[in-house]
């Protein structure tokens, strides 16, 4: 029997410790002030990914501004709950992901000031950019415009992600993802810190990496097309090349997060699977230390240190190999993203339906 997850849990595999939500209101879009809410964000060292244009429904308001909405602490605002739908129903509105240490929330709070920009301290968002006063709000019966909101904590941050984030169900969108496997030559070479940064170097975002030692069903699934074409190496028995190079070593695999068409690009990045055959420039070429001819020699397979996926069909195999056919939640980065300012989707990898 089902159950109700609790209260404000709309996510699972994001530590919200480190995440926060960055809504730039109405009027910050309507003033053209979006690019320099986000700039002034990010030149503090936060990490600022996800950027999405949102049309706000009345709901997504009201879940940002629940606590003024139940504050019986406060003098009564009978007209609060209408002022919140004017303000945002039907408004455009950009919602971006702020990333950093603990603390983030406090920090970020303290970056765009005092709710009435007239009392912020300069130097803050607000206060520098703002053009609005909680005086002349009251007088017009409306809500102050102050340009920016951020999550005020960790519960904050998970309720409003899945607000302007997760509001329909999530899948995984592998044309934007691909694994990368750090094959066992890599890893007893120590080269796979240098090939995730020369992935990185190429503008690709790398995520999620995760030490994994080998089983031999991995090995066989990953490397299934070697095994169905065995006749074209009749000298050789494949499985057992597989598991003397696989089975029980340690291998090291991520994701990598890019725009459509990235597996090709990423293939290329690699080089040709011998690395005596690689371009100068390419991973292989410049880290590779093999040769098909001395792996025909020795009745092995050759070690060119890496691979990714394909394509989005290889990409989906590869994760279910790899990760988990159903660790979904590890498609959502856990460190650092920098992302497209024009990216509609905060995490590349996950694709949203209503």
């Amino acid at each position: 029997m089902s159950r109700k997850p609790p209260s404000g849990t709309v996510v699972e595999g994001i530590d919200f410790d480190r995440w926060a939500v960055i809504l730039c209101k109405p009027d910050a879009v309507a003033r053209g002030l979006v690019d320099t809410v986000l700039e002034r964000i990010a030149a503090t060292g936060v990490v600022v990914t996800g950027r999405r244009d949102v049309t706000a429904q009345a709901w997504q308001a009201h879940v940002v501004y629940r606590d003024l909405l139940t504050d019986t602490s406060r003098a009564s605002r009978p007209l609060l709950p209408e002022r919140i739908d004017a303000a945002y129903a039907g408004q455009p509105v950009v919602v971006a992901l702020a990333h950093g240490e603990p603390g983030v929330h406090a920090r970020l709070r303290q970056l765009i000031g005092r709710t009435d920009p007239a009392h912020a301290v300069p130097g803050t968002i607000r206060r520098d950019l703002g053009d609005d006063s909680m005086t002349r709000a009251l007088a017009e019966q409306r809500l102050v415009r102050n340009l920016v909101h951020t999550s005020d904590d960790p519960a904050a941050a998970r309720r409003e992600f899945g607000a302007w984030f997760r509001a329909g169900r999530t899948l995984p969108d592998f044309a934007r993802c691909s694994v990368i496997l750090c094959k066992p030559d890599a890893v007893e070479r120590n080269m796979v810190d240098a090939v995730l940064e020369r992935i990185e170097a190429a503008g690709i975002a790398v995520t999620g990496r995760r030490d994994i030692t080998v089983e031999s069903w991995q090995a066989h699934v990953h490397y299934w097309d070697l095994l169905v074409d065995a006749d074209w190496f009749p000298d050789r028995d494949i499985p057992a090349c597989l598991d003397a190079m696989y089975a029980n070593k340690t291998v090291v695999v991520a994701l990598a997060h890019g725009e459509l068409g990235f597996h090709e690009r990423l293939r290329q990045l690699l080089g040709h699977f011998d690395p005596t055959h690689a371009a100068a420039g390419t991973i292989r070429g410049d880290l590779g230390d093999d040769s098909l001819d001395a792996a025909l020699a020795e009745m092995r397979l050759v070690r060119n240190l890496v691979h990714t996926s394909d394509g989005p069909g290889a990409a989906r195999r590869d994760f279910g190999t790899w990760f988990g056919a159903a660790r979904h939640e590890l498609l959502v980065p856990q460190g650092p993203l920098q992302a497209d300012p024009q990216m509609s989707d905060p995490f590349p990898c996950v694709r949203r339906t209503p």
